[in-house]
């Protein structure tokens, strides 16, 4: 009998552990990007609805969520956090490595992230 008055507490507190990710492909005819934004503790709504929609100009965007960032990575931007705002959340990076260089001090400069090569 315990255990049932426990489930709905598991059950709710489980919402707050799930992984969520959503992977971001964007291209136009010079400029592939790939990354996956990991989510941290932005909530759910505002995380799929904003987060993950991002609106480039002239780019064909396509969006698919998963649980978990894939491998893969050839740097991660661990602990960012955008527009100031207090949400975090990791930012695997995919393709040409040398673009670390770029991304690094972003990460740690404008986004107060701490930067893990991966490869």
């Amino acid at each position: 009998m315990r255990s049932m008055l426990l489930l709905p507490l598991l059950l709710g507190m489980a919402g707050q552990v799930l992984a969520e990710a959503c992977i971001v492909h964007s291209h136009d005819a010079r400029i592939e990007v790939k990354l996956c934004q990991q989510n941290g503790n932005i909530p759910s709504e505002l995380f799929r609805s904003g987060y993950c929609q991002p609106q480039l100009k002239d780019q064909q965007v396509d969006v698919q969520f998963v649980e978990n960032c894939p491998d893969g990575a050839f740097g991660i931007c661990r602990n960012a956090q955008v527009s100031n705002m207090p949400y975090r959340q990791d930012i695997h990076y995919y393709g040409v490595a040398s673009d670390g260089r770029f991304l690094q001090p972003a990460c740690e400069q404008n986004s107060g992230g701490s930067w893990e090569s991966t490869d």
